[in-house]
């Protein structure tokens, strides 16, 4: 399955690789389908628990329409969401780990299938990221909606 702008989204993500036609090779040949891309050039990446994850992404598409790329692994028990280089530096949450520079991530190409990882909000290659400040305000949200869907209000005496 293609989409618009799935060729500037393959650019935007080489953009940053050591090597373009390494990457690109292991997206199309490799075995996992997955490249290591350092992170902390064109973004940082900011790592969830799963449910917290998915809670913030659902906030984040309330409050935004479209946030910026956001990876899960395969068993969805981590989501990352690509925000501006050096948040994960300046970043202080329980909980939350960072990517920044001097780290690389696991990326698959954004069409194509890959273990272990995959998308969730596709790179849209125009560089979108999500706003740090947006996603913390998701990420409270969605700690509530969390806490709630765990018996807070629907707890019987």
């Amino acid at each position: 399955m293609t989409f618009p702008g799935a060729k500037a989204a393959v650019e935007w993500l080489v953009s940053v690789a050591p090597d373009p036609d390494a990457c690109r090779w292991e997206w199309e040949r490799g075995p996992l389908g997955v490249a290591l891309l350092p992170a902390g050039r064109s973004w940082d990446v900011l790592i969830l628990p799963g449910e917290l994850g998915r809670a913030t992404l659902d906030v984040l598409h309330l409050l935004t329409g479209r946030p910026g790329p956001v990876l899960a692994d395969c068993d969805d028990a981590r989501v990352g969401f690509f925000v501006p280089p050096g948040t994960a530096s300046r970043w202080l949450g329980t909980g939350v780990r960072g990517a920044g520079r001097g780290t690389w991530i696991v990326v698959p190409h954004p069409v194509r299938e890959a273990d272990g990882v995959r998308w969730l909000v596709v790179p849209d290659g125009e560089g979108t990221l999500t706003d740090p400040v947006v996603l913390e305000l998701a990420m409270h949200e969605a700690v509530a909606r969390v806490l709630a869907g765990e018996g807070g209000a629907d707890r019987t005496p």
